[in-house]
């Protein structure tokens, strides 16, 4: 099986752990986005009811096009699941996610919920995260000093661009500033310097917060659980 052939497998399988009534964070990316068919489908076939809570524009018009009732965050005094990709997991369950642009929704999405599940084929899994670029979300006003400070502390950052050159815009309006840093050995470290940093918003450090990961493989859908 080819790449988008294993996202389909787990992105179809994902929608088993979404039961009749729930509140449901859909994520984003091109994994979610099988997930988000299926779940559409079982809605519109089989009568399946339930909320969707998205992480992205794009994820609220495919679900919305596909009949499935999506509500604002702020509407839902809870999210029972979300289902999300990730662009790098580690061996103990940490993170990289914002490849997508859409960090800092999926993190408001991810702290919400009762229960996070990340889909993903087997390219993904990592002993360490790091070898993925780390996103950076920050505002625009003073974001090359921030590039500048995070040259400085040896981070290796770069701009986001679009294909124009432009500097990307996350749908906040905001730049991605992605650190090449190959290997993150104190996760947790870098992520309380990164998020005091001023005119920094969010970062795709996405730890202790995921204990299921549904990985596409050649044999078939893996469940890794937490221990």
């Amino acid at each position: 099986m080819n790449q988008d052939e294993l996202k389909a497998l787990v992105g179809k399988k994902a929608v088993d752990w979404i039961k009749p009534d729930m509140i449901v964070g859909l994520g984003t990316g091109s994994t979610v986005k099988f997930m988000v068919d299926e779940l559409g489908r079982r809605v519109n076939e089989e009568g399946l009811n339930v909320i969707g809570v998205t992480t992205s524009i794009r994820t609220k018009k495919q679900a919305e096009s596909l009949g499935i009732t999506i509500k604002d965050v702020d509407d839902v005094d809870h999210i029972d699941l979300t289902i999300d990709g990730a662009d790098e997991i580690s061996d103990d369950f940490q993170g990289i996610k914002g490849g997508g642009a859409a960090l800092l929704f999926e993190k408001i999405v991810a702290t919400k919920s009762k229960k996070n599940i990340w889909i993903v084929d087997e390219s993904k899994l990592s002993k360490n995260i790091g070898s993925f670029p780390l996103p950076v979300e920050v505002i625009p006003y003073g974001s090359g000093t921030v590039l500048e400070n995070f040259k400085q502390k040896g981070l290796n950052p770069k701009f986001r661009i679009n294909e124009d050159g432009s500097l990307l815009k996350t749908d906040s309006g905001n730049y991605i500033i992605d650190l090449h840093l190959q290997e993150i050995k104190q996760p947790h470290e870098l992520a309380e310097y990164l998020i005091h940093q001023v005119g920094v918003v969010e970062h795709g450090l996405f730890l202790d917060l995921v204990n299921t990961v549904i990985v596409g493989t050649q044999n078939g859908p893996q469940v890794l659980e937490a221990r």
